[in-house]
């Protein structure tokens, strides 16, 4: 289950997994992600994730959690991972999201969290950065279309 934390504010989103994480419960997430890229005009947003509870995932999950952050990586400034002792299971998810998102991503041990928040809140650059654009519908790409968005 995944739940909105009552800290998030401007552009601060927090949230928090229990117990086993599937790919309905990051669907079920997502269109609050969207809510707030919009309410924020596109600008760069920061990211708390509370993983201290979560008890693994399943694959469907883990493939839905890639999409879901390809998908916003243009709009992540600051990522924190807020963690327990199963070190391992969740550097692998830093690793990716980093990978992905290229985005700032730190993690921070559960007895961290106060910390976790003012980092993620204070990127210097989540307020007036513009969205990173990849590429531009010009020349050569203008009409390129590609195959996996149709998957």
């Amino acid at each position: 289950m995944i739940e909105r934390l009552r800290q998030s504010s401007g552009g601060v989103l927090g949230f928090k997994v229990t117990g086993r994480m599937t790919d309905e419960d990051i669907k079920g997430f997502e269109p609050q992600i969207d809510f707030l890229i919009r309410e924020r005009k596109h600008k760069p947003i920061g990211i708390l994730a509370d993983l201290s509870q979560m008890r693994g995932a399943d694959w469907k999950a883990r493939w839905e959690e890639m999409r879901f952050l390809q998908k916003h990586s243009d709009h992540i400034a600051r990522m924190a991972v807020v963690g327990a002792d199963k070190w391992e299971e969740i550097a692998a998810i830093i690793t990716a999201g980093a990978a992905i998102l290229e985005a700032e991503t730190r993690y921070f041990d559960h007895t961290q969290m106060l910390r976790a928040w003012e980092w993620v809140r204070t990127a210097r650059h989540a307020e007036d950065a513009p969205v990173r654009q990849i590429s531009t519908a010009r020349g050569i790409w203008k009409d390129y279309h590609p195959e996996y968005m149709d998957l």
